[in-house]
């Protein structure tokens, strides 16, 4: 399933926010591409979010350790688009 959403990745964050529902994820980087690519924007700030499409599927998150805090995790397969450019009423 594909998402489109914020993305923001820091020390101890790694989060996604999803436009349509407003729903936040745990993000899991399966793919290898998101964190990387990520980095390679050179944010501002550590924790900074840009807007990803990604293909992925989401799943209950457990009670210990990473993620811990959200519902669920979203498991990031493949890196559709990334940018700093956030669509303007899409995802505020």
């Amino acid at each position: 399933m594909t998402y489109k959403g914020l993305y923001s990745y820091g020390p101890e964050i790694k989060s996604f926010k999803e436009c349509a529902s407003g729903h936040e994820f745990w993000a899991a980087d399966s793919s290898a591409q998101l964190e990387l690519k990520y980095s390679q924007l050179n944010l501002a700030q550590p924790d900074e979010p840009v807007y990803v499409e990604v293909q992925g599927d989401k799943i209950k998150s457990s009670k210990d350790g990473l993620g811990s805090d959200y519902d669920s995790i979203l498991v990031v397969k493949k890196l559709i688009k990334i940018t700093k450019d956030i669509p303007k009423g899409m995802c505020n």
